[in-house]
């Protein structure tokens, strides 16, 4: 087995790093939020622990599948979350 390289010493320069100023910090390359991005933003209210997911393998209409994976990036967390309002809002009834 070969054996990996890793560094054990950080290659930042943290000194250079903690001397610059937030004015000299060049934000021309990040991108403005808009609010298409917020409208796709998954929430979590309060600052609970996320519990540890499961891996299953589950059958969804071959449609279905595409269209989330076509909103983009994070298509499983929404159908998970999807999946968690469905099951909050059946918990309720009797």
């Amino acid at each position: 087995m070969k054996k990996s390289r890793t560094y054990s010493k950080s290659q930042t320069n943290w000194a250079q790093l903690d001397a610059l100023k937030e004015k000299d910090i060049d934000l021309s390359d990040t991108p403005e939020i808009t609010p298409e991005m917020f409208a796709k933003a998954v929430v979590r209210r309060g600052l609970k622990p996320v519990p540890p997911k499961a891996q299953v393998t589950l059958r969804v209409d071959s449609d279905v599948l595409e269209w989330f994976k076509e909103q983009g990036q994070g298509y499983q967390t929404r159908i998970n979350a999807l999946l968690r309002a469905y099951m909050e809002a059946h918990k309720a009834r009797p």
